[in-house]
């Protein structure tokens, strides 16, 4: 098969591993998290808030690299699963910080089973595990400014001014 027609097979997608690796990871840890009554995208937040804790939402969505309209609902969710806390700034009522609660800091101790049994799931060591955790981050970087390029190319109206 010549190498042009190669380039639109399936298997030679890159887009298309990282997305069937994804989903596969993610279905590994849909069990260990119902554990705890989280989904994926709830556990994400909770990794956020363990790492510190009182977070303006627009800051957890950044590090999620989320919008507002898609960590909201995650959030109170958790909240009303009595995980986190919503306080608005009395500096400004504008800005919401998230808090954990009692109960979403003791989900933490638990929660320390988790990334062993994934690692076990994935079967990679710890060496193989931290060199895919750098490519796929110079992947997104990478994504993220073509995306960025592209949209300033055409004007597009994600560009930055």
């Amino acid at each position: 098969m010549p190498s042009s027609d190669r380039a639109l097979l399936l298997e030679e997608q890159a887009c298309f591993a990282l997305y069937a690796a994804s989903r596969a990871v993610t279905d590994v840890y849909r069990p260990l998290l119902a554990e705890f009554g989280l989904t994926y995208p709830q556990y994400l937040v909770m990794l956020v808030l363990w790492e510190r804790d009182a977070r303006p939402v627009k800051e957890i969505g950044a590090a999620l690299h989320l919008d507002y309209g898609t960590v909201s609902p995650l959030l109170k969710r958790l909240e009303s699963n009595g995980l986190v806390a919503r306080h608005r700034l009395a500096t400004d009522e504008r800005s919401v910080t998230i808090n954990l609660t009692g109960k979403g800091e003791a989900l933490r101790e638990r929660a320390l089973e988790v990334p062993p049994a994934i690692g076990c799931a994935l079967g990679l060591d710890d060496e193989e595990r931290r060199a895919l955790i750098t490519i796929l981050r110079r992947v997104t970087e990478s994504a993220v400014a073509n995306t960025h390029d592209s949209a300033l190319d055409s004007g597009g109206s994600h560009a930055k001014p």
